[in-house]
């Protein structure tokens, strides 16, 4: 039996694509969801084969719900009206996608689509796929989710001082503390604003806002002082790219 949950805010939607499973007998829908937080949860306790996976929603968003997955993530159909950009990212990396609204002959495709691949075969294109359309979600410039134990916290971009490479994470600074987030440098590198955040190191990318001073160093290179009194190291690139960012 493979099992199946609906992760989508509006209850026809759902509804929807309940009714069109029935003709297929050997896919169990253990659970809906209406939002991400519910659809994280649900993940985490019956580990699905499949979900199908709205992307706009309320809370956190889809794309934001498959990075906090830790586990083997389960084979993802998009049920979406996400725009053109993202479409592409679907085509090249998703199990499928169903662009709202859909018929059941175009559900029956997608559902043809999962049946005939391997098992694992839509697991490592994840990562790919959330990468992709990232700058294509307005949510994912303004705010960072990150789990927590249990929890999951949403980080507003503008309560970032600092990020810093931490073994295969990214330590996220704040006020409030530090967060690890599953995720590399690059990827922030290209999704946050380059005219705030600016990687100064290979190791760190500094909001421009909370420097207060850009001291010497050693030899071609300088040193970050942040309001809170961080050092942060700049590289000599990292140096040449932050003077263009504060126009010096």
């Amino acid at each position: 039996m493979i099992r199946a949950l609906l992760i989508d805010d509006e209850p026809l939607a759902r509804m929807v694509v309940r009714e069109y499973l029935l003709a297929y007998p050997q896919i169990e829908v253990l659970q809906e969801c209406g939002d991400g937080f519910e659809g994280l949860k649900a993940i985490q306790q019956h580990q699905p084969n499949l979900i199908f996976l709205d992307v706009q929603m309320p809370k956190i968003n889809g794309f934001e719900m498959l990075e906090l997955v830790d586990d083997q993530q389960p084979a993802v159909i998009f049920t979406t009206a996400f725009d053109e950009y993202a479409i592409k990212a679907f085509e090249a990396h998703a199990t499928d996608y169903l662009l709202k609204p859909f018929s059941k002959e175009r559900f029956n495709k997608a559902i043809d689509k999962f049946l005939a691949q391997a098992p694992a075969a839509s697991v490592p294109k994840q990562e790919q796929l959330l990468d992709a359309v990232a700058s294509a979600s307005p949510a994912q410039h303004e705010r960072i989710v990150v789990k927590t134990g249990t929890k999951v916290k949403i980080i507003p971009v503008a309560d970032v001082l600092y990020l810093q490479a931490d073994d295969d994470y990214v330590s996220i600074i704040t006020a409030e503390g530090a967060y690890l987030k599953n995720k590399t440098m690059s990827f922030f590198e290209q999704t946050l604003d380059a005219r705030q955040f600016v990687r100064v190191h290979r190791s760190y990318i500094v909001s421009v806002q909370e420097i207060t001073r850009i001291d010497p160093y050693e030899k071609d290179s300088h040193l970050a002082i942040l309001k809170n009194g961080a050092k942060i190291p700049v590289s000599k690139t990292g140096y040449v790219k932050l003077k263009q960012v504060l126009g010096i």
